[in-house]
């Protein structure tokens, strides 16, 4: 199935050298080469990012939490620049928004100007999650897909399915190809957060969990092609 229009989801660890930390920026480049090849197909995309390999949350427990997310909001925006600053290197056409007014860096984000750029055939990141605390990144990422109209998020992990068990704890694990929102929730499986499943759930919006690695994966998922775990 060829999409029209996606949401891409990815993690700051995605782009992480190796101790897990910074930015492997080769990596990056070879990310924005796929994305560039299926916006020239015709796909239009938006992409949410994480800022993981910055921030993973508080580094003490005496931290307020509205402050560790700010901080964590600030990290998917150093991220973002540093995709954009990739998609330009290839010849993409792209605009990063944020949900936190940042006019020197990037445009605050506008919904309607956000399709105009789709339309266009740019490229659009979302920064700063929704703007508030308290809410993940997939909430961010289900939230936009629903004000863009996306036919689908696509979510980029470390893994090759969704399964019944932690495979790294259990040897009785199956893999699940195909589920519904509710059967996540039910069951429990921890795939994105209670907030943004059940906003997916009550919008229809069908999400593709898959492995990035290798990053032929995403071409693959780009394409609409059949990978890891579907959820409808």
């Amino acid at each position: 199935m060829k999409y029209k229009r996606v949401l891409l989801k990815l993690s700051g660890e995605s782009f992480a050298k190796g101790d897990g930390t910074g930015i492997n920026f080769e990596k990056m480049l070879q990310v924005a080469e796929i994305i560039k090849q299926n916006t020239m197909n015709g796909v239009q995309i938006a992409i949410v990012i994480g800022g993981g390999n910055f921030w993973r949350g508080r580094s003490n427990t005496m931290m307020d939490s509205c402050t560790s997310d700010h901080i964590g909001m600030l990290a998917t925006t150093m991220n973002a620049l540093a995709l954009n600053d990739a998609l330009l290197q290839v010849g993409v056409d792209s605009r990063i928004q944020t949900s936190v007014e940042m006019r020197q860096i990037a445009e605050f984000y506008i919904r309607d100007r956000a399709i105009k750029h789709l339309d266009k055939n740019r490229v659009v990141i979302f920064g700063c999650g929704t703007g508030s605390p308290f809410f993940s990144t997939d909430t961010a990422a289900s939230l936009r897909a629903l004000e863009i109209k996306a036919d689908i998020i696509l979510k980029a992990t470390n893994v090759d399915y969704i399964y019944t068990k932690d495979p790294r704890k259990y040897s009785d694990f199956e893999a699940i190809k195909e589920t519904s929102h509710l059967r996540v929730i039910k069951d429990k499986l921890k795939v994105m957060d209670l907030t943004a499943i059940s906003l997916c759930m009550d919008n229809n919006i069908p999400i593709r969990i898959f492995n990035v690695t290798p990053l032929e994966n995403l071409q693959k998922a780009l394409a609409g092609g059949e990978i890891g775990t579907l959820i409808k």
